[in-house]
């Protein structure tokens, strides 16, 4: 057999394994062909994992449904845009990023962005935005004076109520070095803990401490530190096998809510009814 020869059985024999590779590739490369949304809309549910975060997540404690900002933009967009019908799934900010990556829900609701999180998941634009503040009671002696940064609460004999897991949890961790941390389940949790003194303050989102000032503002105080806890985005959290085009999708739905002042409009309409005190 000559060279040419030699040549030409070895450019067959190539060509024959990558055919039989290609074709053993196929059934996996067709079970994966139908994108983020297109599965949601064959199941005909869009499961959204929620944990209590108000305004922008609401638990109502009479029947267990569900409210807030981000809530209502789910149910809008599976609805709306996909066509389906939005499915809230319970869980804790403990399990909220796990949940997702297990496939128990496909969008985390109210989800703070943070270098962290974004190494395990996907995230939409923000749709609204974070600060850390910290609530007291002003007639609590540990309180005096009047703090004016996070130093100032930072001190031993204090104790700090944080919900577990959330982006607070994480941050507030890394800064506090001398006050003791005590990390409860939820919202209701911290706030109960401040009222009845098991915790001298509480760190949690602005929006949500400044409802709970609003029920009673000549007990409790918020305090905004200068320079700023931390500043993030609030933004729906996806898998990581959402495509950039998935991702887009909701960024665009985001983006005209945004533009319209719809995202403000149902927000503000949220903290207006919490802020209101309760008959």
């Amino acid at each position: 057999m000559n060279w040419n020869s030699k040549l030409r059985m070895a450019v067959i024999a190539a060509i024959a394994t990558i055919a039989a590779a290609c074709t053993l590739a196929a059934p996996a490369q067709a079970q994966s062909s139908d994108g983020y949304w297109q599965q949601i809309q064959k199941r005909g549910v869009l499961r959204c994992g929620v944990a209590e975060a108000p305004p922008h997540v609401i638990r109502d404690p009479k029947d267990g449904t569900y409210s807030g900002t981000f809530v209502d933009l789910c149910r809008e967009f599976a609805e709306k845009q996909l066509g389906v019908k939005a499915e809230m799934v319970d869980t804790t900010w403990d399990n909220m990023v796990a949940g997702l990556q297990a496939g128990r829900w496909d969008l985390a609701l109210a989800l703070n962005q943070n270098p962290k999180r974004a190494m395990a998941i996907a995230f939409s634009q923000p749709a609204w935005q974070f600060q850390i503040t910290v609530v007291y009671d002003k007639a609590n002696p540990k309180m005096q004076p009047v703090p004016k940064s996070l130093d100032d609460v930072d001190k031993d004999g204090v104790t700090l109520a944080i919900v577990a897991g959330t982006a607070q949890d994480q941050t507030i961790s890394g800064l506090i070095k001398h006050a003791k941390i005590v990390r409860l389940p939820d919202v209701d949790a911290t706030r109960l803990a401040v009222s009845t003194h098991r915790a001298d303050a509480l760190a949690d989102d602005g929006d949500t401490d400044a409802l709970f000032v609003a029920t009673n503002p000549g007990r409790f105080a918020a305090l905004a530190p200068t320079p700023a806890i931390t500043k993030q985005g609030i933004a729906f959290g996806l898998r990581r096998d959402a495509s950039w085009a998935d991702v887009q999708s909701l960024n665009f739905f985001i983006e005209e809510k945004a533009a319209t002042g719809e995202i403000q409009r149902i927000g503000q309409s949220y903290i207006d009814k919490l802020a209101k005190p309760q008959q």
